[in-house]
Formats: C-alpha cells, sequence, structure tokens
C-alpha cells in the first residue's frame, strides 16, 4: 500500500503553516519504509495532484477547520467535509478541486484521512499560537497510528 501524508499550508502566516509544520516533524522523528512518503505541500496546488492520485492511502493535514467548529483536532475518514468549503487560505479551494479531480481521473485513493485544525492566528510572522503548537503532539501521533494500521496485515 502506497501511502502518502500531505502537509499543506504556509508558513508565513502563523497557524496556518500547522500542515507543513506536521509533515516537517514527521519527517524528522520518524523512519518509514519506501511505500510511505512525508510530503511538506505548501501551497503547491495543482502540483500536489501526482501524490493524490498515487496513493492509497492518503493523510491530509491542514489548517481548514473553521474556528466555530470548535478548538480541537478534527478528523474525518475517507469523505471531507461541506464545511471546509469555506475558503480560509490560498490553498484551501485548491484542495477541494485536486480531490474532485483525482475523483474524475478515477485515481481517488482507497483510503482518504483528513485531519484538521481550526487555526487560532493567521497574522503574518512564521511560527504555530501556543494554543496550536501544543495539539501537535497528538497529531502526530494520530498519524504514526493510522500508518501504522495501514501497513499491518
Amino acid at each position: 500500500m502506497k501511502i502518502t501524508v500531505l502537509g499543506l499550508g504556509n508558513l508565513l502566516y502563523g497557524d496556518e503553516g500547522f500542515g507543513c509544520t506536521v509533515a516537517r516533524r514527521l519527517q524528522e522523528t520518524t523512519d518509514y519504509p519506501d511505500d510511505v512518503e512525508i510530503v511538506d505541500g505548501g501551497t503547491q496546488g495543482l502540483y500536489l495532484l501526482d501524490y493524490i492520485e498515487a496513493a492509497d492511502g492518503l493523510i491530509l493535514v491542514d489548517a481548514v477547520i473553521p474556528l466555530e467548529a470548535g478548538f480541537r483536532i478534527h478528523r474525518y475518514d475517507n469523505d471531507i467535509p461541506a464545511l471546509i468549503q469555506k475558503k480560509m487560505s490560498s490553498h484551501q479551494t485548491g484542495l477541494t478541486e485536486l480531490l474532485a479531480l483525482a475523483r474524475l481521473h478515477n485515481r481517488y485513493p482507497r483510503e482518504l484521512v483528513l485531519i484538521g485544525i481550526p487555526p487560532k492566528n493567521l497574522d503574518m510572522g512564521i511560527g504555530l499560537s501556543p494554543e496550536v503548537e501544543a495539539l501537535v503532539p497528538d497529531v502526530l501521533a494520530m498519524i504514526r497510528d493510522q500508518i501504522q494500521a495501514w501497513l499491518t496485515p
């Protein structure tokens, strides 16, 4: 099973860099077999389509959850909720469009997990807010557990 963890966001806007930060920490702290790829996708948009279409199992990590949904880690399996249609960042619309393109090409991942958080701070500046930083260890554990579950026959 080809597994891709795709962190999305913009490191220049505080908590908007959540997905990229998580991807980078996974790359720094964990060794995975060759069929697991950790990608800091940033705001690359269409250039990420190949990663999405090549994955059998795809974990998306992003700060796409509106704050009114509740400040916590939100996880969605095999379906992207309508609530992320609200545009909060420059790449978010691209995410839903990329998934639609993968489905149109009939190359949608068999398994899809979206792990998202509502950003507390979107001001220009590098680094996560203390509230979002506090969620990162639990997100890393969720991702590691999901990868292990997919890799275990």
